[in-house]
Order: structure tokens, then C-alpha cells, then sequence
């Protein structure tokens, strides 16, 4: 399974050097394409587990401004 992530800036938000640097810290890859950051989960996962990470990355970039998209696929 992925858990993709699209980040939508705001020019009074952090950088997307911060973003990313969090992110990849987070076990995400950058990607090129039709989503900015890819996760890959290894095994069978479940929706608690991928709310889970979501939570994680709230967390993390909290009071950044970003706007964060997620969407996942099998």
C-alpha cells in the first residue's frame, strides 16, 4: 500500500525546505509526478494504522501553514 502527500504552500508559511526535511524524516520519499511524497507501507495496514501516520504528520508540521492532501492506493 502508499499513502501519498500533494503540500500546498503558504508564502507565510515555512519553507518547503522544512516541510520536506520533516517529511522525509518521517519515512517519506519525494516524488515527481502526480503527488510530492510517497510513503510505502510494507505488509497488510490498516486504516488506524494510516490515521495513525496522518496524525504524525499533522503533528509535525503544526503551525506550518501547509495545506496537506492525502490520498492512498493499493
Amino acid at each position: 500500500m502508499e499513502t501519498h502527500v500533494d503540500v500546498f504552500l503558504n508564502t507565510d508559511g515555512e519553507k518547503i525546505s522544512f516541510i520536506h526535511k520533516k517529511l522525509v524524516e518521517m519515512g517519506f520519499k519525494p516524488t515527481i509526478g502526480d503527488h510530492d511524497y510517497i510513503y510505502e507501507w510494507s505488509g497488510i495496514v490498516t486504516i488506524e494504522e494510516e490515521i495513525e501516520l496522518i496524525d504524525k504528520v499533522q503533528s509535525n508540521l503544526k503551525g506550518s501553514k501547509a495545506i496537506l492532501r492525502f490520498s492512498s492506493k493499493r
